[in-house]
């Protein structure tokens, strides 16, 4: 299936697109209906592709994203907002009422209001924000555990269900050397700053300041493995700035030079932040409560090969999603979006253990990802916690 790649970089709002005249009306509305509720999400990225006049087609050409798609109907069921309900699923024979929703199937709340009403946006440049619980209990996906994937690949369920079961294929070693390396190849990603029903279409969510990007969601998580006693390198390299054409092959640089260093690291993290819109002036904030407190959800993302990509370990990559997704969601019930599994390459031929996390989207707050980084990385820390020697 081609559909999976749909968009893999591109999307972002109108407001990019109105920028620029060479696009007709018709070009307009096919690439939003593209765009929408898909991973790895940038304003910034769509504005220079198109300020260089680039196709479609030349956005596949670094073989990143395999061949550029021919049809995008399969994408809609992503893009459907998710129903917002209180009730639990129904309830099994001789389940007790206190069941709660961290039982598989169970529909998660909705979030609650967001809080700040001061921060008063010109009309003409208010935007709106949809706060939606994205955990997955919709139909169509698979599941492990207590965890959920959907699978946008011509693999078959059954033979994706088998790998998952498989379990975790990462075990660290009680050691002081690095083993877990996190990064990020779109360093400068940000966030919203006020947890809002509004947001100013002017912001294009990006920030060279680590205070405030997606370094400072990697140092929570980077905080919480080692307090779990792993060995960990967490690179700031901003390899978006000041291009964002081209960041994958430099985060691969420094992806390489790190495992040739530290031949002891067996996972590597590459930390983002999505971006969902929805209409021209609406983006999508996926949040959930963990004790009373708003947290981004975590979307993982982990490639396939349709043969035209080079990841021959793919199916040991998804085992180590499947398993973090179950840890993540029996610690965390509804923290984390359904696991994005697709043709897509984000540099996962490196290693075994090398998974894609979007923390939150743009519409989140830095806190709300900063939160969700320090949960993930408890709930990794014990996943992954060493073998000790006897």
């Amino acid at each position: 299936m081609l559909l999976c790649t749909a968009a893999v970089i591109l999307p972002c709002s109108f407001y990019a697109l109105s920028t620029v005249d060479m696009l007709s009306l018709a070009e307009k509305t096919a690439l939003v209906s593209a765009m929408v509720n898909m991973p790895e999400g940038s304003l910034a990225l769509l504005e220079d592709r198109f300020r260089d006049k680039l196709s479609e087609k030349e956005a596949y050409e670094d073989g990143y994203y395999g061949e550029a798609p021919e049809n995008r109907e399969d994408i809609t069921p992503y893009n459907m907002p998710y129903p917002q309900m209180e009730s639990s699923a129904p309830q099994e024979e001789g389940e007790t009422s206190s069941s709660s929703a961290s039982e598989k199937n169970a529909v998660p709340k909705a979030p609650s209001p967001a809080t700040d009403t001061t921060h008063v946006i010109p009309q003409r440049y208010r935007g709106t924000i949809v706060q939606e619980n994205m955990a997955g209990y919709r139909e169509g996906l698979l599941t492990y555990g207590a965890g959920y994937l959907r699978n946008y690949t011509e693999f078959s369920d059954e033979e994706i269900e088998t790998i998952m079961k498989k379990g975790n294929n990462i075990q660290l070693e009680d050691t002081t050397e690095p083993q877990v390396l996190i990064f990020h190849t779109h360093a400068t990603e940000s966030y919203e700053p006020y947890d809002s029903d509004t947001y100013d279409t002017r912001n294009n969510w990006r920030t060279t300041d680590n205070n405030n990007n997606m370094v400072a969601v990697g140092n929570a998580l980077e905080a919480q493995l080692k307090a779990a006693g792993i060995g960990v390198i967490h690179d700031t390299t901003q390899h978006d700035y000041p291009s964002y054409n081209g960041s994958y092959e430099r985060s691969a640089e420094t992806i390489k030079s790190y495992l040739e260093k530290y031949p002891s690291i067996k996972v590597c993290l590459d930390v983002h932040r999505d971006a969902i819109q929805r209409e021209e002036d609406l983006i999508v904030k996926p949040v959930t409560e963990i004790d009373g407190k708003k947290a981004a959800q975590l979307m993982i993302i982990t490639g396939s090969d349709d043969g035209t990509m080079n990841i021959p370990h793919w199916r040991e990559n998804l085992r180590f999603a499947a398993a973090v997704q179950d840890q993540l969601e029996q610690d965390y019930p509804t923290l984390t979006r359904p696991i994005f599994f697709c043709y897509r390459k984000y540099n996962m031929d490196l290693t075994t253990g090398s998974l894609l996390f979007e923390v939150g989207s743009n519409a989140n707050t830095l806190e709300e990802s900063i939160y969700t980084a320090n949960l993930v990385g408890k709930s990794l820390g014990k996943l992954l916690a060493p073998v000790k020697e006897k």
